[in-house]
């Protein structure tokens, strides 16, 4: 079964050379202009990859991108014309799992798309490190690795895929320090433009889900130079 995109670009020549590219590569391409019309086209039929433009007539890719992350966990790329890094940092804080400035090659778009939906594929069945059999915990944070869950105070954690894979990476070595390379390697491997700000960005998401349920976002520490850990309760 052909693998659905949904194209959210307000220029018809960008959008022409996309929909030629991922056809041609087996995708199969619903493209709308407006950002309405790219939550309508998500709610009738949810694909299985969105690619968003940033800078829209109604609105922009962000909008999209957070209505989606309510209730889903779809791989979204952002297309943009801006080189802020501010942008960037955003889209990878809003849950985006890559992020491609104008002008790109559609070649490059359409490798990065199925770099994605393999990652998307595999993230569940595959852990980021050695583990052992049993479900491990920490204070009221538990790793039940066969469900692929994070279980806190008895309820599980709505966490992004990337958010999953590192917090279950800190939790299966407490107290040990990870650098910013290291959680690169292991979280997001061989996913393309990376950079420390993208650990960082996801560090906050996590600092912030943590404190909605009570507990204090320290439990990630922050070792200056030297990376992050969760820390053992007293």
């Amino acid at each position: 079964m052909r693998k659905r995109i949904l194209l959210l670009e307000d220029e018809q020549a960008i959008a022409d050379t996309l929909i030629y590219a991922l056809q041609s590569e087996g995708f199969e391409v619903r493209h709308v202009r407006l950002v309405r019309e790219a939550l309508a086209a998500w709610a009738e039929a949810p694909p299985d990859l969105a690619v968003l433009d940033v800078g829209l007539p109604d609105g922009n890719g962000f909008d999209v991108c957070r209505a989606i992350r309510k209730t889903s966990e779809l791989p979204i790329v952002f297309l943009t014309a801006r080189h802020d890094e501010i942008d960037r940092v955003l889209g990878l804080e809003l849950g985006a799992d890559d992020y491609v400035v104008k002008p790109f090659s559609p070649r490059e778009v359409c490798a990065r798309v199925r770099a994605i939906l393999r990652r998307s594929a595999g993230s569940a069945a595959m852990p980021v490190a050695p583990v052992d059999a049993a479900p491990q915990a920490i204070a009221v944070l538990s790793l039940d690795e066969a469900a692929q869950r994070i279980v806190c105070a008895g309820e599980v954690l709505a966490l992004t895929r990337y958010e999953f894979l590192l917090l279950a990476t800190l939790l299966r070595r407490p107290q040990r320090i990870f650098s910013r390379t290291e959680l690169m390697d292991l979280v997001w491997g061989s996913a393309p433009h990376t950079s420390d700000r993208t650990v960082d960005a996801h560090i906050k998401l996590l600092r912030a889900k943590l404190r909605e349920r009570g507990l204090t976002a320290e439990l990630i520490q922050t070792h200056r130079h030297m990376g992050y850990s969760l820390r053992l309760p007293a």
